[in-house]
């Protein structure tokens, strides 16, 4: 079995275990609270529907800020990139109503992936050409992006009524939905997040752009030297990290809200992060990752439900991330350490 895959199962074990410990330190029974936890993130059709569409976003953030750090990227404005992204592709939503579906949802998802990757491409140019820090770049678009956002939904591009959302998009440009239960529905959008998994894969292992951008992460100095651009790609890898931000961003507008409201960011951009670590910046286990976060935030409530509070999810995703991320801290240290005993 894969190492990476070894180490996340391990942390996910552990971090049940540790909370395990915590919620009997506090009375609670574990046993009853995972038995909760499943069952309100698989036990009814309505919690797998919500447990889909919920994991749906997470995939797309997960895979941008994954793809980031591939190139030495710390993309932290992921969330305003979500906004960006979705606000556009609100607005071009409701250019489309005249056409037909097979050109109205082509041009609303690639108007919300452009918004992302110019909004990202800021700051990978200013991290390219001007050596600013792509974290305070990306975190104080992330607020321009979100004044940006309030201003428009509550002004220029507001729909009647007083609330700060847009006017909904074309029915044309809105994704079918496969099933509903009540007031839940699962859109076809589900399959986008999961295509962008290959399509992610595929660039990473397969292309030229993937390999210059891997070249760049691991050391951009050796890559330059071997003909590399790091500017070029650095930019670009941010380019690409804002399009699948502002996918996730374009999917709650076309297959769950059908506008864009006030708050649609949330913190689905900084719950990218989360997921790139628990994932190690593998497609395939961002996209388990996903999964993974979206399935305990589901049955958190039915925990709740059975009397154990909902802050022992945050304990598990935390001891999940602490224990993924020291194992990197100690690779680190031992390259570090065979360089230092070569040099010797």
């Amino acid at each position: 079995m894969n190492e990476k895959v070894i180490i996340s199962l391990l942390s996910v074990l552990i971090s049940l275990a540790v909370a395990a410990v915590v919620m009997l330190i506090i009375g609670k029974n574990p046993l009853v609270a995972y038995a909760a936890l499943f069952y309100g993130a698989f036990g009814t059709k309505e919690a797998i529907i919500d447990n889909l569409m919920k994991t749906s976003p997470l995939i797309l953030t997960g895979l941008a800020v994954g793809f980031g750090f591939r190139a030495g990227l710390f993309n932290i404005g992921a969330n305003g990139q979500v906004i960006i992204g979705a606000l556009l592709a609100a607005y071009v939503g409701t250019m489309v109503a005249s056409y037909p579906f097979y050109l109205s949802i082509p041009l609303v998802m690639i108007a919300g992936m452009v918004g992302g990757a110019l909004w990202a491409a800021i700051a990978g140019w200013l991290k390219a050409y001007r050596g600013a820090h792509e974290v305070i770049t990306t975190i104080m678009l992330n607020y321009v992006a979100t004044f940006i956002a309030n201003y428009v939904v509550n002004g220029p591009f507001q729909a009647p009524g007083g609330v700060p959302k847009s006017p909904a998009i074309a029915y044309s440009a809105q994704f079918p939905n496969i099933m509903s239960v009540g007031a839940t529905s699962l859109s076809t959008i589900i399959f986008v997040s999961l295509a962008a998994i290959v399509v992610i894969y595929v660039i990473i292992q397969k292309t030229t752009i993937g390999y210059e951008v891997k070249a760049v992460g691991f050391n951009p100095y050796a890559a330059e030297y071997g003909g590399i651009s790091i500017g070029k790609n650095v930019v670009l890898a941010m380019a690409i990290s804002g399009a699948l931000a502002g996918l996730a961003g374009t999917t709650q507008v076309v297959g769950v809200y059908g506008r864009y409201f006030g708050a649609l960011g949330g913190s689905m951009g900084f719950d990218g992060i989360t997921i790139a670590l628990i994932g190690q910046n593998d497609p395939i286990g961002i996209g388990l990752a996903a999964f993974l976060i979206s399935s305990i935030r589901t049955g958190s409530n039915q925990m709740q439900i059975a009397g154990v509070p909902k802050d022992m999810v945050t304990i598990i995703q935390g001891i999940i991330i602490f224990l993924v991320a020291t194992n990197r801290i100690i690779k680190t240290l031992k390259v570090r350490k065979r360089k230092e005993v070569a040099e010797v």
